[in-house]
Order: structure tokens, then sequence, then C-alpha cells
């Protein structure tokens, strides 16, 4: 019988280390940017849609707005985003992509490359990986 008490037996654990781990490789090649790595998540979205609301970033990002909110204004004060308020709805925050913010694109395209080459794995073992923590991550919204 497992001890499901033991750290060694919990599917969290290595989970939240990896996490944290992903992070730490991200951090000096996000530095040379100027940004930190929510920043980063934002940024991408941005550079894929243009713009979305602080909603939609917050569902995307899996963020909620008292987390994203001061991320946001942070990063408008860096001049890498725009937040301007819905002219239907007063209470929509729209997010866009500001010049300094697009200009970073370029320079982020080196990222990816380097960190998969950083975990040893190739397109298909990182598509199956993706492919099955993004699975738990469906899950673990459903359960709630």
């Amino acid at each position: 019988m497992i001890n499901e008490l033991k750290l060694n037996n919990q599917l969290c654990f290595p989970v939240y280390a990896l996490s944290r781990q992903i992070t730490a490789l991200y951090r000096p090649y996000l530095d040379e940017l100027g940004i930190t790595y929510p920043q980063y998540l934002v940024l991408m979205v941005l550079w894929e849609q243009g713009s979305a609301t602080v909603k939609r970033l917050g569902e995307l990002l899996w963020l909620d707005s008292g987390t994203l909110t001061p991320l946001l204004k942070r990063m408008e004060m860096s001049g890498l985003v725009v937040r301007k308020r819905s002219a239907e709805d007063e209470r929509v925050v729209d997010i866009m992509i500001a010049d300094k913010g697009k200009a970073l694109e370029k320079k982020a395209e080196a990222i990816p490359p380097v960190m998969k080459e950083k975990l040893g794995l190739n397109d298909a073992e990182l598509k199956e990986l993706r492919d099955k923590l993004n699975k738990l991550l469906l899950i673990t919204c459903d359960n709630k």
C-alpha cells in the first residue's frame, strides 16, 4: 500500500517545484527584456490578439482581477500596454499593446527555442507534456 502522505508520492509537489524551476530558467532572458514572467504571459496574449479585456486576460492566464489589475497598472506605467475603459460599458477595461510592448516581441522570439533546449525535450515530447498538463488544469477547474 502506498503512503499517500509521503512527499515523493504527491503530484502537487513536483508540479509546484517544476513551475518555480521553469520560471527561474526564464528569469535571465526576461530580465534582459526588462519584464517579469507574469508580464511576459500578458504580452504573449497581446502579441497574439492585439488587445483583450481584463476579464479575458484573467480567463486565459488563470489570474483573478486582484492579481491582474496591479500587474497591468505597472505594465502601463512602463509603457508596455494601454488600459482604456470601454465606451459601451465603463466596467470593462480594454488592454492594448503599446509600441514598447510590440517592440519586445522580436526579442522574445529567441526565448522558446532556448527553453526547449534547456528542458531537453523535443517538439513531440513538449506537446505531449503540455497536453497532459492542460488536461489536468481543466480537470482541477471542473472540480471547484
